[in-house]
């Protein structure tokens, strides 16, 4: 049972034929390699160097929400796990050994809720809470709905350990490539002006 407040965890939200359709369309996509995975940002650019929305104008645009993930979009608005429609998407690519580092999604940045979807691959991520002395792992199935609110979204850090296999009831349990994608909220003050007066 999740015991991190404000995690909702959903198995089995999208089927393995979902899955495969929807990671067709992404790997049809081009990938950033900014980062040590690669990822691909829509709707607004998530500046890893500056920890804001993009807002510059030095980087490049930034396509819209795809059409592949408008129904994502609002399968999770008419279930009720966002609090408005996400205009905010970033895709991951995690191959084993891949992790992120533990943080707290940009607070001035997005919204209340932050989700993620995994595919193709289960992984542990490890929730750590304010203080940093509770660490709580809660494995990511392929095909799950990964919901942050509350303590979860705004106090409790999130990570992926880089490392090729995780710990399971019974051993080890190796990892394969894994994409995820994480969809959120920009909030109005972080949009770029352009972004604002195009509604």
């Amino acid at each position: 049972m999740i015991s991190v407040p404000g995690v909702r965890y959903v198995p089995g939200w999208l089927d393995a034929a979902e899955q495969g359709r929807l990671v067709a369309r992404i790997d049809a996509a081009a990938w950033s390699g900014e980062l040590r995975r690669r990822v691909q940002h829509y709707g607004h650019r998530y500046d890893y160097g500056r920890r804001g929305v993009s807002s510059d104008g030095r980087s490049a645009p930034v396509p819209p929400i795809p059409g592949w993930a408008r129904p994502l979009v609002a399968r999770l608005d008419e279930e009720g796990h966002m609090d408005r429609r996400a205009d905010q998407m970033i895709v991951n690519e995690y191959l084993p050994g891949q992790g992120i580092s533990a943080h707290v999604d940009c607070v001035p940045c997005f919204g209340p809720v932050v989700v993620s979807v995994s595919l193709l691959s289960a992984v542990t991520m490890d929730f750590t809470d304010p203080d940093g002395t509770t660490r709580i792992p809660v494995r990511l199935e392929p095909g799950s709905l990964c919901v942050m609110t509350g303590p979860a979204r705004y106090a409790w850090r999130h990570a992926i350990a880089a490392r090729k296999s995780d710990p399971g009831p019974h051993g080890r349990l190796p990892r394969s490539r894994r994409v995820s994608i994480t969809l959120r909220t920009v909030l109005p003050h972080s949009r770029p002006a352009e972004s604002v007066t195009r509604g």
